[in-house]
Order: C-alpha cells, then sequence, then structure tokens
C-alpha cells in the first residue's frame, strides 16, 4: 500500500471515532467519503428540542498526496489526533489557515 491509501485509511478511522463522541440524543453524525474526488466530511443532523441542526463539523480533502483539513469545527483539534494516529505534520496542511499563517503552524504550508 502506498502513503496515500494508508492516509486515507487513518483519516477514516479517526472521523468515525469523530462521529462516535459527536452524536447525541435526536442528532447523528455522520461520515460522508467522495472516493472519486477524495473528499471526506463529518457532518451532524438532527433535533436538539425544537432546534434543527445540520452542518459540517470536519471537512478535508485529500491534494497531492497532502490531507488538507478545509473545516474543523471540534474542540479537539483533528490535526492533532492525525499526527497522533501517525500521520507526518509534514502531510498535513490547516487549508482553513491563511497561506500567510501556514508556515508559523508547524504543519504543511501546502
Amino acid at each position: 500500500m502506498d502513503l496515500v491509501t494508508d492516509y486515507r485509511s487513518v483519516l477514516r478511522r479517526v472521523l468515525q471515532e469523530y462521529a462516535e463522541w459527536s452524536g447525541g440524543k435526536g442528532i447523528t453524525a455522520e461520515v460522508i467519503e467522495d472516493a472519486n474526488r477524495d473528499h471526506f466530511e463529518l457532518i451532524r443532523f438532527g433535533w436538539d428540542g425544537p432546534r434543527r441542526v445540520h452542518g459540517s463539523i470536519l471537512h478535508v480533502d485529500v491534494i497531492d498526496g497532502k490531507l488538507w483539513i478545509q473545516h474543523d469545527g471540534t474542540n479537539r483539534p483533528l490535526a492533532e489526533e492525525l499526527v497522533a494516529a501517525g500521520i507526518p505534520k509534514d502531510q498535513i496542511v490547516l487549508g482553513y489557515k491563511s497561506p500567510r499563517i501556514r508556515p508559523h503552524t508547524g504543519y504543511a504550508v501546502g
């Protein structure tokens, strides 16, 4: 298996763990993957009492062999979880950070 295939596998596992933590009474958390476009997303939907809940929690794309975190709406940073799972920091881009900030994050710039 090549590294990108390994990264996808780790990403799927980690997103599924987030899904298990993110659901709850009346709320479903679901991992969505578009394998053709290397697009992964974790969304939440359902009802919190009278309030409708629907939105993206995490969004990651595989671009040029790196994991681009496009959105992280958690209080448990996905990048840190991916590093703990064995993905090197230089293979993770914090896409939600400004390109001029990325060189100072310790992660890949692009």
